[in-house]
């Protein structure tokens, strides 16, 4: 049982300065969307609206799923734990039935429905953070041992199988990135999470060795010129594309690489169009702002007042901070070229969807805090009249001591 340490009618503010940078960010998402994939919609499906159009539904449905869930009781997330956790491998196994799973660029990935698609994986990662957190929070005792953490590894283990069979090897890897990050947060030991660290790295080798393609794209990634229109193609345009940007970009909406040149431009490789239409300061813009919500996350998970709220907000915290940091380092070459997503900016309702939810989940656990943690999300100013009034008193407390000691000193001879 997940005990609650502060009663459910007991509200504090909304947390303010986390709601405006989604705004943000989503708001940026938005207009880069449209000025990547305007041409690409128009030559592909005659509107240079269409990716727009989804992002904005993404954008509505988001934001009554964002203002709901920060007004909800977190709490009631722990009790429908297993629930959503059924629900999340349901929607992986569901892709697999024809007729009902999209495949697209030889995956299985989405779920058709009447007006938009679901990507399953994007559920399935905040439903293993719902699930982490409340077991990690009503079974900290437990932690410590290696039988006490099975039964995350077991639920990481069966929502990444499912994935990996799509197939889609980087959303396995944020998966499991994301079950490491919770487990250390939750106390477990070291020597247990690399007994688990090992075998998923040997698992991630033979994944790739297996597989040409993947293989391909490593060898592209160690030198992606030596094969320029081919598996290297990507990786080049992007670079391209962030080179012409320098320092202040070309300016908004005139991208060059977006014109077929970079594939996937309003998508997984967004930051590229970004870099180049608003140059390395742009760059840098948007990686502050997720800096700061991140930390703002951080600061909310250390203000919680259960274990449950806490695991929840850091996890939360850790899949931004993994698929931020992760897109951004396969579009600069950092890492081997794979597909994901830039939270709240790449075009994808359900992952814009999912990703506000979590948003309004961060919003629950601030306003039902501690009342002490307020001082995590304030700078205290020293009042300067007080600051004053005290020296002045004791600058005369000091003098005042001083004429006594001459006083004394004097009768003394």
């Amino acid at each position: 049982m997940i005990k609650h340490t502060v009663k459910s009618n007991t509200v504090g503010k909304s947390d303010i300065p986390l709601i405006i940078v989604v705004v943000l960010l989503v708001g940026l998402g938005i207009l880069m969307v449209y000025s990547a994939g305007s041409y690409t919609g128009e030559r592909l499906y005659g509107n240079k609206f269409y990716y727009v159009y989804k992002q904005l539904v993404g954008v509505v449905l988001g934001a009554a799923v964002m203002f709901t869930m920060s007004r909800v009781d977190y709490h009631i997330l722990g009790k429908l734990r297993y629930v959503i956790l059924a629900v999340s491998v349901i929607l992986l196994a569901i892709v697999f039935i024809p007729g009902v799973g999209i495949t697209n660029y030889g995956a299985r990935r989405w779920i058709n429905l009447p007006f938009f698609t679901i990507q399953a994986s994007e559920v399935s990662k905040f439903g293993f953070i719902v699930f982490a957190a409340a077991y990690i929070g009503s079974h900290e005792d437990k932690i410590s041992s290696f039988k006490g953490i099975l039964p995350v590894i077991a639920v990481g283990a069966v929502i990444c199988v499912l994935i990996i069979l799509e197939p889609n090897m980087s959303v396995t890897i944020c998966m499991a990135m994301l079950m490491i990050v919770m487990l250390f947060l939750g106390g477990a030991r070291i020597k247990h999470l690399l007994m688990i660290i090992l075998p998923l790295i040997a698992a991630a080798v033979v994944l790739i060795l297996i597989e040409p393609y993947r293989f391909a794209r490593l060898m592209a990634f160690i030198d992606p010129w030596e094969s320029p229109l081919e598996e290297g193609y990507q990786l080049i345009q992007s670079y391209y594309g962030l080179g012409a940007g320098g320092l202040f970009g070309v300016g908004l909406f005139n991208s060059r690489q977006k014109f077929s040149f970079l594939p996937f431009a309003e998508s997984d490789f967004i930051f590229s169009v970004i870099g180049e239409e608003l140059g390395l300061f742009g760059c840098l813009a948007v990686m502050c702002a997720y800096i700061f919500l991140i930390r703002r996350a951080l600061k909310i998970s250390l203000g919680a007042s259960d274990k449950f709220g806490s695991l929840l907000a850091s996890g939360i915290a850790a899949i931004i901070a993994i698929q931020v940091t992760v897109n951004i380092a396969v579009v600069t070459g950092s890492i081997p070229p794979t597909g994901l997503p830039l939270p709240f900016i790449s075009s994808g309702s359900s992952g814009l969807i999912v990703f506000m939810a979590s948003i309004g989940v961060l919003n629950s656990v601030k306003r039902r805090s501690h009342k002490s943690s307020e001082l995590l999300f304030v700078s205290v100013k020293p009042d300067k009249k007080r600051k004053s009034k005290e020296r002045s008193d004791t600058d005369g407390a000091d003098a005042k001591q001083q004429g006594a000691a001459r006083t004394t000193k004097r009768h003394g001879r």
